[in-house]
């Protein structure tokens, strides 16, 4: 009887959490390129969290409706935490998240956001990596990749490092800027985003089977 052959090897995935104006999108994009595979930006945009209706489109202002409902019945703000709809948007949310994560998990790639350290924890071939950096090094550099006023950067950092992370507990129980789910923690204030890009793909070399 032929023996039965090994399961095919997973392509290589990483899944990167940055703190707003840590550098996830271009370090992302980097390491997607020179893995020659997808690159997966978050789920939705600064601009979307700013509720700027001629900035957002269809589906982030859809999904950032629903979002905004859990995240007061779950913390404790103006909505009953049992109340039918939201419940059925929590679960919504979490079953679009699980395909969004699943795609990239099958197809290989850079995903950014959406909880991947956590629903990809047991993946194998697949490296988490947390980005963050000082407070005025993150507005600075928001602001130029932005095009916006550094006031307006520091506004932005205040509201979304609370709510991406609100988000993740919120959904799954799980504080994304906790680093114990991730195999990299790196200071973009002290390394430059090439050596991050560079750290990284040695970090997926080092876990390849």
């Amino acid at each position: 009887m032929a023996p039965t052959p090994a399961p095919p090897t997973p392509k290589p995935v990483v899944t990167i959490f940055g703190t707003y104006g840590a550098g996830a999108k271009q370090v992302g994009q980097g390491v997607a390129h020179r893995l020659g595979l997808p690159y997966f930006g978050p789920a939705f945009s600064s601009e979307a969290i700013e509720g700027g209706p001629e900035d957002v489109r269809e589906h982030e202002a859809e999904f950032l409706t629903k979002m905004m409902a859990v995240l007061a019945a779950a913390f404790g703000v103006n909505v009953f935490p049992h109340d039918d709809s939201v419940q059925r948007h929590k679960q919504e949310l979490i079953e679009e998240n699980l395909r969004q994560v699943q795609g990239c998990a099958h197809l290989g790639g850079v995903m950014v956001g959406r909880h991947g350290a956590l629903l990809l924890a047991d993946r194998p071939n697949t490296v988490h990596v947390l980005l963050t950096g000082s407070v005025e090094d993150r507005i600075v550099r928001a602001a130029t990749e932005s095009g916006i006023a550094r006031e307006h950067a520091a506004r932005r950092l205040e509201r979304e490092d609370h709510v991406r992370a609100d988000m993740a507990i919120a959904l799954f129980d799980w504080d994304p800027r906790t680093p114990d789910r991730y195999d990299l923690v790196i200071n973009t204030s002290r390394i430059p985003l090439d050596g991050v890009v560079e750290a990284i793909l040695a970090a997926v070399r080092a876990v390849a089977p």
